[in-house]
C-alpha cells in the first residue's frame, strides 16, 4: 500500500531536510557571505521563495549575524537580494495567478500538497512566494539599516537611485511654463506626486530629439506595492468583493470611519494584513538607527516618503482602514469563532499559546497609525501659524496628521471615543476581574493611549466632543486608575508620564472643570477611592502617583500638580479625604529637604498656592474642609513667608538628627524586648504600610507623607471630618496667628538675613550635601523663588478666620465644634478683604523639540519591545534612538488558586500539556 511513496518526504510534512540543509550546506544562507558576485537572475535566490512556510521560518533559518557577515564579506549580495526580492514581488502582484485561491481545508490542503510532491508535480504557490519576499525582506532591512558609512551609500544606490532612459521617436514641446495652474488650498491640497523636480524655465521650442523618462525608484515601486497589497482581494480583501477582473479595490477594511459597511474577514486575510503592515513598520524603523539629536534633520526617508508622497485617495483609505480595525477591536463579534469562544474561557491565555491574527493585526494598526501620526521629522514639521497658535500640519507636511485633524463629525468622534473606551475597559477588567488573573492584559495599551493623546492633540474638536460627551470623565478615571495601577513598575514610567501629560492637556479645558462636580459612574480600582465627585478622584489619583511611589516618578510631579492647578477653580465639595490629601501634597512640597533638593521643585509648591488661591477666590464657601485644613496650616504658610537657606539647612539638620537619635534607641532594645514590645513602642496598624512606602533617596518626598495619610484615615474613623491630619489633633493653639503685612514681611526677611549664624562658605558646603545631581542651593536661588510665593490671598483668609474658628473651639466641644465651624465656613463671605478673581487661565501642555524626541523614543521603544515576540524582527541591532537594556526574563509565578483553576481545566479535557505564563 505504502510502496509508491516518495523516498524523500515532502518539506513541511514529515521532516525538516530542506529547512536544515539551507543552514547547514553550502547552497544555503552561507553562500550568501561565501560566494561574490551572485547573478540577480541565478536559481539560488528561488529557494528564499519557495522555502519558508512562515514568517518563524525565516526569522529562525536567516539570523541577524548571517547578513551583517554577508554585508562585510559580499555586500553586493546582499543589495542582489534585496533586488531579487522586490523585482520578484513586484512581477507577482501583477501576475494574474496571484493570490492563491485559498484551500478548502486543513485537510485538503495537507492531502493535495502531499499527493502533488509524491508526483513530482508541485504547482507555484503565488501567495506563498510573496509573503516570503515580504518575510526576507523585514529580515535583511534592519540589519542594513543598522550599519552606516558605506552600508548607507549602499541603501541609497538600492532603493532611492532613479535611472534616466531614452524615449525614442517622441516628439517634445518644450516651453517657458505651464498654460495653466491650479493652486488649491490647505482643504483641497493634494500630496506632491513622487517626481523629480522639473527642469528650469526655457524658450518654447519644438525637438525631434530623444526623450528622457526617469523611472520611478525601488522604494517608489515598492510602497506602492505594498499599498495594492493593503487592499488585494483575496489577500487582505475577501474575493467577494472583487470587480471583474480588477483585483485591486480600494476598499476600508472595516465599518467605521468614512465607511458604513463590512467586508468581512478570515484568520488568513488577517494575518496576510499583519505581514505587509510589519514590512511598512521596518521600512518606517529606518529612524531608530539614528541618535536623538538628528531625530529632526536626518528624518527616515521612507517615511517621508510615505507621509507626503502617497496620494490622498490612498491616504485616506489606508488611515480609515488602520483606524476602524483599531477600533473595532473590543466591539463584540469581531473576532473569530475560535477566539471568541475561547476569549470568554477565564485564564484561556495561559492555555492557548500566542496571539491570535485578529489581535496581532489590531497591535499592528494602532503601531503604523502612532508611527505616522508622530512623524515630525525634516520637512514633516508641522507649519507655524501666523496667528499665534500652536503648530499644525498639512498635507504637504503629514497627510496623516493632516487628515486626522480635518475629522469632523460627531459620529466619527462618537466611533472613536467608544473604541478606546472600550479597550481601556477590557484593561481595567483584567485588573480587577473576580478570578485574579483569569482575564489577559489588553497587550496595546501604550499604544492606544499614545493614540488618544495623537487625536486630543491633533483635533480640537474631538478634544471638545470627549470632555463635552458623557463618557469624558470616565475616559480619564480610566487613564489615571491605569496609571496607579502600572506606577510600581520601571518599565512603565514613561506610559505613566504620556497620562499625566494628557491629564494636563484636559485640565486645560473648561469642559473638563465642568465635569469636575459630577460623580464618577464607571467601577474603578480599589486603589483610588471613589466616593465624591470626579474632583475628589481627580485628587486622590494624583496624590496616589505622587505620595506612594518615593518619588520614582519625580518628573511626572509638575504635569499632575499643573493639572490640580488648571482644575482647581471648579472644585467644590470636596471631601475630607481629598482635602486632606492635598494638603497633604502641599505640606511635602514645603518641607525644605524636598524644597532646597532640585532647582524645579518651588514651582511645585507655587503650583500647590495657585490652586489653594483659585479656591479661595472662587469657591470658598462651597469647600469648607479644605478651607479647615487652610488655616490649621497657618503656621506653615507663615514660615514660608519667612524662608531663608539658613533656616531650611537648620531645618534638616533637625530631622536627620532625630532620625540618628531613633534609629539608636532601636539599636540599644534587648532581643527579648524586640519578641514583645510594650504597648508604647509596638507599632499601631498601618504603620508597617507607611513605613515601607516611606522615600529613602534624598529629594524624594518627605517621609511623613503616608503617615499623614494614615492619621487622615484614623481621625475619619473617630468622626473628626473637620480636623487636619497634617498637623497634631489638639485643637488650635490660643496664640493669634501672625499675619505679617508685605512692608513687615520684607523687614522679616532682612532681619533673619542678617541674624544669621553661618556664614556665606558654610551654607554652601552644608546646602552641597542637600541637592541631588550636583545642585547647590543658593541664597540669592532661594530668594529669586521665596519673594514670589502668592501668599497674601492664604494669609488674608486664615487672618480673618482663625480667630472665629478658635472661639467656636473654645465655647464647644466634639462634634457640636465640628458641626458649627462647618457653617461658618458655608457661609464665610469675605469678598470685601480678597482681590477679586481675574481670569481662568490655565497652564497647556506645551511641545518642545525634547518632547517629541521623547515620544517617538517612546512609541518606537514599544514596537521593538513588541517586535521581539515571536520574531524578534529589531533585536540585536545597533539601534541608536534609544537605549536597549537586556535582563534575563524570569517566569512569572501564579497563585495556587489559578494553578487549582487551570488544572481543573486541563484535567477535564485530558491534557498532559503544562500550562506556564507566557514570558
Amino acid at each position: 500500500m505504502f510502496s509508491k511513496l516518495p523516498q524523500k518526504l515532502p518539506f513541511g510534512l514529515l521532516g525538516d531536510e530542506a529547512k536544515l540543509a539551507f543552514r547547514s550546506q553550502a547552497g544555503g544562507i552561507t553562500k550568501l557571505a561565501t560566494t561574490r558576485n551572485i547573478p540577480e537572475h541565478d536559481s539560488y535566490w528561488d529557494q528564499y521563495l519557495v522555502l519558508f512556510d512562515t514568517a518563524s521560518d525565516v526569522f529562525t533559518l536567516i539570523s541577524v549575524h548571517d547578513v551583517r557577515r554577508a554585508l562585510y564579506e559580499a555586500p553586493e549580495n546582499v543589495a542582489t537580494l534585496i533586488r531579487a526580492m522586490t523585482a520578484r514581488l513586484f512581477n507577482l502582484v501583477s501576475d494574474h495567478t496571484f493570490p492563491t485561491p485559498p484551500t478548502t481545508s486543513t485537510v485538503s490542503s495537507f492531502a493535495s500538497s502531499f499527493i502533488k510532491s509524491s508526483t513530482g508535480n508541485q504547482d507555484r504557490n503565488p501567495t506563498k512566494e510573496v509573503l516570503n519576499c515580504l518575510r526576507v525582506l523585514q529580515r535583511v532591512l534592519p540589519v542594513v539599516f543598522e550599519t552606516e558609512s558605506d552600508a548607507s551609500r549602499m541603501e541609497m544606490e538600492i532603493f532611492w537611485r532613479r535611472e534616466a532612459v531614452e524615449e525614442e521617436g517622441v516628439v517634445v514641446e518644450e516651453t517657458s511654463g505651464p498654460q495653466f495652474v491650479i493652486e488649491d488650498d490647505d482643504d483641497g491640497e493634494e500630496p506632491a506626486p513622487s517626481s523629480p523636480p522639473p527642469a528650469g524655465p526655457s524658450q518654447s521650442r519644438t525637438s525631434a530629439t530623444k526623450a528622457q523618462k526617469t523611472l520611478p525608484s525601488i522604494a517608489d515601486r515598492l510602497f506602492s506595492c505594498l499599498i495594492d497589497l493593503l487592499f488585494c482581494c483575496g489577500f487582505t480583501l475577501p474575493t467577494k468583493i472583487q470587480v471583474d477582473h480588477y483585483k485591486i479595490n480600494y476598499t476600508i477594511w472595516e465599518k467605521g470611519v468614512g465607511s458604513t459597511i463590512d467586508p468581512g474577514s478570515t484568520q488568513a486575510i488577517e494575518s496576510n494584513r499583519t505581514e505587509v503592515l510589519r514590512t511598512l513598520l521596518v521600512l518606517f524603523s529606518k529612524q531608530i538607527y539614528a541618535p536623538p539629536s538628528a531625530l529632526f534633520i536626518s528624518p527616515s526617508l521612507y517615511t517621508l516618503q510615505f507621509a507626503q508622497r502617497t496620494p490622498r485617495r490612498y491616504v485616506l483609505t489606508i488611515l480609515c482602514s488602520l483606524l476602524n480595525t483599531a477600533m473595532n477591536a473590543a466591539r463584540p463579534g469581531t473576532s473569530n469563532l475560535i477566539g471568541g469562544v475561547a476569549g470568554k474561557l477565564p485564564y484561556n491565555h495561559l492555555m492557548f499559546k500566542g496571539e491570535d491574527p485578529k489581535t496581532s493585526l489590531v497591535g499592528m494598526c494602532f503601531q503604523v497609525l502612532c508611527v505616522l501620526l508622530d512623524f515630525q521629522s525634516g520637512s514633516a514639521r508641522d507649519v507655524s501659524a501666523t496667528d499665534g497658535e500652536s503648530s499644525t500640519p498639512s498635507a504637504r507636511t503629514n497627510a496623516f496628521r493632516y487628515f486626522i485633524m480635518k475629522l469632523h463629525r460627531t459620529s466619527d468622534f462618537e466611533f472613536i471615543l467608544n473604541g478606546i473606551v472600550d479597550i481601556l475597559q477590557e484593561q481595567m477588567s483584567s485588573f480587577h476581574n473576580l478570578l485574579p488573573g483569569s482575564k489577559k492584559s489588553v497587550p496595546y495599551m501604550v499604544e492606544t493611549v499614545i493614540f488618544l493623546w495623537k487625536m486630543i492633540e491633533l483635533n480640537k474638536k474631538f478634544r471638545a466632543f470627549v470632555l463635552e460627551s458623557d463618557k469624558g470623565m470616565d475616559l480619564v478615571a480610566y487613564l489615571l486608575c491605569y496609571g496607579v495601577e502600572i506606577k510600581d513598575k520601571t518599565e512603565q514610567h514613561g506610559l505613566c508620564r504620556a497620562i499625566s501629560y494628557i491629564v494636563q492637556s484636559l485640565s486645560a479645558e473648561r469642559a473638563f472643570g465642568a465635569k469636575l462636580a459630577s460623580p464618577i459612574k464607571v467601577q474603578l480600582s480599589p486603589k483610588v477611592s471613589t466616593l465624591g465627585n470626579a474632583g475628589d478622584f481627580l485628587i486622590n489619583a494624583v496624590y496616589s502617583m505622587i505620595a506612594t511611589t518615593s518619588g520614582a516618578l519625580n518628573s511626572l510631579y509638575p504635569a499632575f500638580v499643573i493639572a490640580l492647578a488648571n482644575a482647581a477653580p471648579y472644585f467644590k465639595n470636596l471631601s475630607v479625604t481629598s482635602s486632606a490629601r492635598l494638603m497633604q501634597l502641599f505640606t511635602a512640597f514645603a518641607n525644605p529637604s524636598f524644597l532646597l533638593s532640585d532647582e524645579g521643585h518651588p514651582r511645585l509648591l507655587f503650583f500647590m498656592l495657585e490652586a489653594f488661591n483659585a479656591v479661595l477666590l472662587r469657591n470658598l464657601a462651597e469647600n469648607p474642609h479644605l478651607v479647615y485644613n487652610i488655616v490649621r496650616a497657618h503656621q506653615t504658610f507663615e514660615e514660608l513667608g519667612t524662608f531663608t537657606l539658613a533656616r531650611g539647612l537648620r531645618e534638616i539638620r533637625r530631622i536627620q538628627l532625630a532620625k540618628e537619635e531613633r534609629a539608636k534607641n532601636a539599636a540599644d532594645k534587648s532581643p527579648d524586648n524586640k519578641d514583645r514590645p510594650s504597648q508604647s513602642d509596638a507599632e499601631r496598624p498601618g504603620d508597617e504600610k507607611a513605613r515601607l512606602l516611606r522615600s529613602t533617596s534624598s529629594g524624594d518626598l518627605p517621609d511623613d507623607i503616608e503617615a499623614q495619610r494614615q492619621s487622615a484615615s484614623e481621625e475619619e474613623r473617630i468622626g473628626r471630618p473637620l480636623m487636619s491630619p497634617t498637623l497634631p489633633t489638639a485643637s488650635i493653639s490660643s496664640e493669634p496667628p501672625a499675619v505679617p503685612s508685605e512692608k513687615v514681611r520684607g523687614k522679616m526677611r532682612a532681619r533673619v538675613s542678617q541674624s544669621e549664624d553661618m556664614t556665606g562658605s558654610l551654607e554652601r558646603l552644608a546646602a552641597a550635601g542637600v541637592g541631588r545631581n550636583g545642585f547647590v542651593p543658593t541664597r540669592e536661588w532661594v530668594t529669586s523663588w521665596q519673594q514670589g510665593l502668592p501668599l497674601d490671598v492664604i494669609m488674608v483668609v486664615t487672618s480673618e478666620l482663625y480667630p472665629k474658628i478658635q472661639g467656636l473651639q473654645t465655647s464647644l466641644s466634639g462634634p457640636t465644634a465640628n458641626t458649627a465651624i462647618t457653617d461658618l465656613l458655608r457661609s464665610a463671605a469675605l469678598q470685601e478683604h480678597l482681590p477679586k478673581p481675574g481670569p481662568v487661565s490655565p497652564r497647556r501642555f506645551a511641545w518642545t523639540d525634547a518632547s517629541v524626541v521623547w515620544l517617538t523614543s517612546l512609541i518606537w521603544g514599544e514596537i521593538y519591545i513588541r517586535g521581539m515576540t515571536p520574531l524578534a524582527v529589531w533585536n540585536s541591532t545597533s539601534v541608536r534612538l534609544f537605549y536597549v537594556k537586556h535582563t534575563q526574563a524570569q517566569q512569572r509565578q501564579i497563585t495556587e488558586t489559578v494553578s487549582n483553576v487551570v488544572g481543573g481545566l486541563l484535567r477535564r479535557t485530558e491534557s498532559s500539556q503544562s500550562v506556564r505564563p507566557r514570558q
